[in-house]
């Protein structure tokens, strides 16, 4: 991991599979003004969270340490990392899965493949939605979502 330049907002990957890490570490810097950091573990991500401050944070669901669920909650149950615009991308693509994730505290869910197009443009407009707009959303859709059962 390097220190990220200062005139870049950080953008932390959370995901534990190398080869997509890799791939999206050298496609995204080209599509989105952002300086790109990589982990490949959940609680590795969370630790980097504090250290970071990134500007967003995209995490997979299925990793060792603390699954993606776990860290969005983590997250967001943190007063210093609750507003940090949060995007799952993840293999598990049933109806299920997307609202466990959005009820966790993902400001979007997005399912394995997706070309590193969408998720440049999902990041830039993850970022550009205020906190107050972040809160409100989260706020209309819990009154929403079904009950969770733990996973």
């Amino acid at each position: 991991m390097s220190t990220p330049p200062s005139s870049l907002p950080t953008v932390l990957l959370v995901e534990d599979n190398k080869i997509l890490l890799d791939v999206l570490l050298t496609v995204l810097p080209r599509l989105a003004p952002y300086h790109f950091v990589g982990v490949q573990d959940g609680i590795v991500g969370l630790e980097q969270c504090y250290a970071l401050r990134p500007a967003c944070i995209i995490i997979d669901i299925m990793m060792p340490g603390l699954n993606g669920y776990q860290l969005a909650r983590a997250l967001r149950g943190d007063t210093e990392t609750a507003s940090i615009p949060l995007i799952i991308l993840s293999a598990l693509a049933q109806e299920q899965e997307q609202f466990a994730g959005l009820a966790a505290g993902a400001d979007q869910y997005l399912i394995k493949p997706v070309t590193p197009q969408l998720l440049a443009a999902a990041i830039e407009q993850a970022i550009a939605i205020s906190e107050a707009e972040r809160v409100e959303h989260w706020q209309a859709l819990a009154a929403t979502l079904p009950a969770q059962e733990s996973e």
